[in-house]
């Protein structure tokens, strides 16, 4: 009896709740219109991320003073180490610390070192200017990206890690030719790490440029429909006056005594 009441009680109230919920993510970017928040595709996000990471590998190439070392410096102790990068140069002691802010105007002079430092600052620049275009073309907060501007800030992406590679490998043929102090040089991190950075960042504006042309060409747009581009909530609730109709639906219940008499 106590199943035959619930089973009555949902089927009479039933019609009491009406909840419309959405039956796929395509069908709610049609009913949302063209500012329905969803997700962007996935390569679209992996190429801005490793942009960013592009991007603060080469700020820690440019910054560290580490492009290349000095050992066996004539007239010094066999334990100094002398580091030289593109701002400054510090020199390392077992016995001291680190001592920054060393002078050495021939090195400084350097026409490597010079344009390094100009076309390092200016990769760097780029890269955000692109990754500023890109994320404003991805715009996650509507249906449909703008495939030109995720193109175009591919397209500077992509030219600021090869600005970056440059003065990496120029400063990297031209490592012995530089004014030293002593013959043993030894190639610093901050030459991998530019390496490093300049690629990554080619490689993110690439996958930006994949993603702009297998989208558009292939036809992945979703097209918004005229006919279903109108508000919606996806909680919309309607619950109808029940102030006349709850003494019918008590009626409407079986007597689960009256039930089995009639059986019997």
């Amino acid at each position: 009896m106590g199943y035959a009441f619930s089973q009555v009680s949902v089927k009479c109230l039933e019609p009491l709740f009406k909840a419309t919920f959405p039956r796929s993510p395509r069908v709610m970017m049609k009913a949302c219109g063209e500012r329905c928040p969803v997700r962007a595709p996935g390569i679209l996000i992996f190429g801005l991320v490793l942009t960013a990471c592009g991007w603060i590998l080469d700020l820690t190439s440019m910054l560290a003073p580490n492009w290349r070392t000095i050992h066996n410096i004539t007239g010094e102790d066999p334990d100094l180490i002398l580091f030289q990068g593109l701002w400054d140069i510090c020199s390392y002691h077992t016995s001291s610390d680190v001592v920054c802010k060393e002078e050495d105007d021939e090195y400084f002079d350097h026409r490597v070192v010079g344009t390094a430092q100009r076309m390092m600052a200016g990769s760097l620049v780029m890269t955000l200017i692109g990754l500023a275009v890109a994320a404003i073309g991805v715009r996650c907060w509507t249906v449909k990206p703008t495939w030109t501007g995720v193109c175009l800030g591919g397209f500077v992406i992509v030219c600021s890690g090869l600005l970056a590679i440059m003065p990496v490998a120029w400063y990297g043929y031209l490592l012995n030719d530089i004014d030293s102090p002593s013959e043993e040089i030894r190639i610093g991190y901050c030459i991998f790490l530019g390496y490093l950075g300049g690629i990554m960042e080619v490689l993110g504006g690439f996958f930006l440029f994949v993603a702009a042309w297998h989208h558009s060409e292939k036809g992945h747009e979703t097209e918004t429909s005229p006919q279903l581009a109108t508000t919606w909530n996806p909680w919309q609730i309607t619950v109808p006056d029940v102030s006349g109709g709850v003494g019918n639906i008590l009626n409407s219940i079986p007597n689960g005594r009256d039930s089995q008499e009639d059986k019997m």
